[in-house]
């Protein structure tokens, strides 16, 4: 084959390839043109030499000089002779030679030499005194006064004077003009390019489809493993899982078996879905590429779209890695339910390119997609399908055993007593708490426990950070007239009576009437941890929320308004109960429920206007039995709600073992007790057992 090919139009092309017209050549012509004009100097032929006094000293004697010319009172520029710049070696450095090739011989040329002087005044003093000594070397012999006066008067030195401004300084106005046409050329003319090709280069003006995602190595500062995520032990696993799918792909591949696109951590607030994350980065040992889902968002139409395909394009090139985008259902939530915003909506065309590079008809090989979200019920369904999310890891509250392990991590740095405080008996003293309300108790402990000028972090300094979260912050200065404080301590004598004569009612823990946050008074519940919950353990819980108010009408005959919250709890629980459950006869076993979370954009009920009198009707009658059931209660006990308000009111503050005195023990604690001990019995007997065996 000939080294030389033809094009399309039998043109013969060099190296097999076109050339290419290129922009940056027009840029570089231009700037080859102003460097000439800037530097040239006019086309003169002029060489110019810095030069000491003492030297031009002896060229001023000897009038080797043609002109001196002082340039802006800063520097003279003294012109020497053509025939002594040829004759007289003292001046060879302003010689010049024919041309590159030529043999050295002299040519007259033009020089001067430069004298940078201090002050100009200063400079007209040494040419005086040159001029003195060509006076006295020619007026020697003279005695005619006036021949003498004609002598110095032809003696003097012309100085002429310039004021010279460079070529920059005489056209910066238009050279500064050109310049900034010529990077604004070529600044949009690269985004237009880069935003015409329709984005796929990250670009679009203004760099805004460029993706913000941060991305973290082997060698970035992400220190967090899965040591650090205490708890979670089914989402570690499954996360562990993808770690270990990037690691070692040929483990799964040999089988036939295809790697997760993708997976979706679901959870409550606070409870470790970012973590985990976190510690796949610090796990994985690949590129992990890290962004919000509010990150695709922007003023400007299409911005969206093209930053998930700066971001898939990036993430390919650095395949396998991991993307995850946190707080996925800013972009996510269904599509064609927001009406007033039209088709042509920005977070849609986001959602859809979104869907289009997680499993299209583009190859995304190596790329692993996780995603955080507490809202999985919004989202659309087209993106929770397998082939874009495999797998939804459910990130749950922690349970008892698993809040032990959160508090063993959070109090790893913190100088507490370890005989006071008891890990596992915090950890039974915060049912409901997710990760990151214990991270948060552990640092109020420390913070009370340091405003107490404490050397260490005490038990109490724990509890105390427990009622600041539940309750908020105490106010004790707050001024409460005697008849309004009385109210309140019937009020919450009436919820910790009614809890306490009641099956199925959380144990109390502690009951204040000092005023937390918005509150008046409060009382804390240890609630039991369970998996379901029977409509007679959601009845007692109504009957134990209304036994404040209860109390007051059965005290006072009337009742207030401090009873706000217990109300709007009661009537949500007997709603739910009602509508969502199915735990009333009249309604019978129906849930208008919609687990798809799509029933918010609705504007209809899902049921009728007479099953909706019917379930008020429901509801109004199960509050009201259990307002009743609390009134009989108190009524029934009516010295021991008085003498448990009374301590309440001398020390406002009582406990569990205040109640019991009063009220006696609880029999059904003692039931759960015996039956909790036989279970551990039984079970220590099964493990003998089996070691025996």
């Amino acid at each position: 084959m000939s080294k030389k090919q033809n094009n399309k139009n039998g043109k013969p092309s060099i190296g097999g390839g076109k050339i290419k017209f290129n922009i940056y050549w027009i840029y570089a012509l231009v700037l080859i043109v102003l460097v000439y004009i800037a530097f040239d100097g006019g086309g003169e032929n002029a060489i110019s030499k810095e030069i000491s006094w003492d030297k031009l000293k002896k060229a001023l004697v000897a009038k080797d000089f043609s002109k001196i010319n002082v340039v802006n009172k800063e520097f003279a520029e003294v012109y020497i002779k053509n025939e002594a710049i040829k004759n007289d070696d003292a001046y060879k450095d302003l010689r010049t030679q024919k041309g590159l090739f030529s043999n050295g011989e002299k040519t007259d040329t033009k020089g001067f030499y430069i004298y940078k002087f201090v002050d100009y005044e200063d400079f007209r003093e040494q040419l005086k005194t040159v001029e003195d000594q060509w006076i006295a070397k020619d007026t020697v012999g003279v005695e005619s006064q006036v021949k003498k006066q004609e002598i110095i008067s032809n003696l003097r030195i012309n100085v002429e004077s310039e004021t010279r401004k460079s070529f920059f300084g005489e056209n910066s106005f238009f050279l500064i003009s050109m310049l900034l046409m010529i990077v604004v050329w070529v600044f949009f003319f690269r985004m237009m390019r880069s935003g015409g090709n329709g984005g796929g280069m990250g670009g679009g003006i203004f760099n805004v489809g460029k993706s913000k995602a941060r991305l973290y190595d082997k060698d970035s500062d992400v220190k967090v493993t899965f040591a650090d995520v205490a708890g979670l032990e089914g989402a570690k696993i499954e996360v562990k899982e993808i770690v270990d799918f990037l690691k070692n792909p040929s483990k799964y591949t040999e089988l036939g078996g295809k790697i997760p696109k993708g997976a979706l951590l679901v959870g409550p607030p606070g409870t470790g879905k970012t973590l985990l994350a976190k510690a796949v980065a610090g796990e994985a040992r690949v590129p992990f590429f890290s962004l919000s889902g509010s990150d695709f968002v922007e003023m400007f139409v299409g911005v969206g779209a093209s930053r998930v395909r700066d971001l898939f394009k990036t993430a390919k090139e650095k395949a396998p890695c991991i993307i995850f985008i946190d707080e996925i259902d800013a972009i996510g939530r269904a599509r064609g339910k927001n009406l007033a915003s039209g088709s042509n909506d920005e977070r849609e065309n986001t959602l859809n390119q979104l869907l289009t590079e997680m499993d299209g008809f583009g190859t995304n090989a190596g790329v692993i997609i996780l995603a955080a979200t507490n809202r999985a019920d919004i989202l659309d369904k087209a993106l929770l399908r397998a082939g874009r999310f495999d797998r939804q890891i459910h990130v749950e509250l922690p349970d008892v055993e698993e809040r032990k392990a959160i508090f063993g991590v959070h109090t790893k740095n913190l100088k507490y007593d370890d005989k006071q405080v008891d890990l596992e008996f915090l950890s039974k003293q915060t049912p409901g708490f997710s990760g990151a309300d214990i991270a948060n108790l552990c640092n109020e402990a420390a913070l009370i426990a340091a405003r107490n000028n404490k050397r260490i972090i005490e038990k109490q300094d724990f509890l105390d950070a427990v009622d600041r979260i539940i309750g908020g912050l105490e106010k004790k200065n707050k001024i409460i007239k005697p008849r309004e404080k009385k109210t309140i301590a019937y009020h919450e004598a009436g919820h910790a009576s009614v809890s306490w004569l009641l099956e199925h009612a959380n144990p109390l823990v502690k009951v204040t009437i000092v005023p937390r946050g918005q509150a008046l008074g409060a009382a804390w519940y240890l609630p039991e941890e369970r998996q379901i919950t029977t409509k007679a353990q959601l009845l007692d819980q109504m009957v134990s929320l209304l036994g404040g108010r209860a109390a007051e009408e059965l005290v006072f005959g009337e009742v207030s308004t401090g009873a706000l919250n217990d109300l709007e709890r009661v009537t949500k629980q007997a709603y739910a109960m009602v509508v969502y459950y199915g735990l009333d006869k009249e309604i019978g076993n129906l849930s208008f429920y919609d687990s798809s979370g799509q029933s918010e954009y609705g504007f209809q009920k899902p049921f009728s206007e007479k099953t909706a009198e019917k379930i008020d009707a429901q509801i109004r009658t199960m509050v009201e039995e259990a307002y009743e059931k609390a009134k009989s209660l108190l009524k029934d006990n009516r010295e021991k709600l008085d003498a448990l308000a009374q301590i309440l009111v001398e020390r406002e503050v009582i406990f569990r073992e205040d109640v019991e005195a009063i009220y006696g023990p609880r029999p059904w604690d003692a039931e759960k007790e015996t039956k909790e001990d036989a279970s551990q019995i039984k079970n220590e007997e099964s493990e003998s057992t089996d070691e025996n065996a």
